[in-house]
């Protein structure tokens, strides 16, 4: 079910830069009491349901002496859009997402939790080719301008080939393991649980590169509105807290930690033993301080460079930006893009008052 949530992300992305025009939400925050966070179903998101159902998120809510509302969106490109257009609060998406739809947009958002990193969720899967650089040639068959997308983009880029070196031929992610099935279709990009099925149906597969090849670039954050965690940072602290505590007993051992788990597992549509396998290629930040340190890494500026990257080639940063470099996206580490127009935002602060013990 892992990464099953991206399978819309470029309609999502072109809807951005569509409707961004009618969408984008505007006016200035004001403080406020009542708050709604989005998510949908992925191994990375489930704390949120576990939030809800277990009154976690309720209990930091009013310690602060607000209300916040977790809503489960079915569609991942909706849940972008609905934030993009101000019906959310704060929103779970993807890093690549949150400069492509929200930003791309308009909407000034900042990352108060990184959450996990893609660690094996995502691969590059052939019959024939042992090495990326067989692929020279090549038809390759994956969702077009997803994650998928960009693990292949830069996959090629580490062994000095270009995208014009093959062909992409986009295929919905609900096609792809009868497409494999084919003597047409050679080698797919695409994410777990089809990964593993693939796999399992053809073990003579050739895995040639995965999300672990990449560490810490296909990154899983809790994205909020700039202006409502800085008229009101209690939201940013209350979900903080809650998603920390959640942490805690998610990387715990015994009856609590298997409970949680085993309900985070139903929610996604598996048990307890699918959804400690779903886990195993996800690297969670159980710990604040970890999460907090590594927004503050050189390596997230450059990630976020090479995503602008591929975003502005493949038109995902709308029809008016003329370079990689029109959205400015901040971290700790210093800024890429335009200084002037800064659309997206990492912050270690509220990670780094849960490792503090501030919250």
């Amino acid at each position: 079910m892992a990464h099953n949530f991206r399978k819309n992300l470029f309609k999502a992305a072109a809807a951005a830069g569509v409707l961004a025009v009618f969408l984008v939400w505007g006016g200035v925050a004001q403080a406020k009491d009542s708050f709604k966070v989005a998510w949908t179903i992925y191994a990375g998101w489930m704390p949120y349901d576990y939030a809800a159902a277990s009154g976690i998120m309720s209990k930091w809510a009013k310690k602060y002496n607000i209300n916040i509302e977790v809503v489960q969106v079915n569609d991942y490109a909706e849940s972008l859009n609905q934030f993009t257009a101000g019906d959310f609060d704060a929103c779970v998406m993807a890093n690549m997402d949150a400069l492509n739809v929200p930003a791309a947009g308009g909407v000034d958002s900042t990352a108060i939790i990184i959450g996990d990193y893609s660690n094996g969720n995502d691969a590059i899967i052939s019959k024939k080719a042992e090495s990326i650089k067989d692929l020279k040639g090549s038809e390759i068959n994956l969702v077009e301008l997803s994650v998928s997308h960009y693990l292949l983009a830069r996959a090629l880029q580490k062994n000095g080939m270009e995208e014009k070196d093959i062909t992409v031929t986009n295929t919905s992610d609900s096609d792809l393991v009868s497409a494999y099935s084919t003597d047409e279709v050679q080698t797919v990009v695409t994410w777990n649980p089809l990964v593993s099925e693939i796999l399992r149906q053809y073990p003579a597969s050739h895995k040639l590169f995965a999300s672990s090849d990449i560490p810490g670039e296909i990154l899983d954050l809790t994205v909020a509105k700039t202006d409502v965690i800085k008229e009101n940072p209690d939201f940013a602290k209350a979900v903080t807290g809650a998603w920390y505590e959640i942490m805690g007993i998610m990387s715990g051992s015994g009856e609590k930690t298997d409970e949680a788990l085993t309900l985070m597992g139903k929610a996604a549509g598996t048990d307890l033993a699918g959804y400690r396998a779903q886990l195993s290629t996800t690297y969670m930040y159980y710990k604040a301080a970890d999460a907090a340190a590594f927004s503050k890494t050189p390596q997230l500026l450059e990630t976020m460079k090479n995503i602008a990257q591929f975003s502005f080639s493949h038109g995902l940063l709308g029809n008016d930006a003329k370079s990689a470099e029109s959205v400015g996206i901040e971290t700790p580490a210093g800024v890429y893009g335009d200084p002037k127009n800064i659309k997206l935002r990492f912050t270690p602060e509220y990670m780094q008052m849960a490792a503090d013990g501030k919250l």
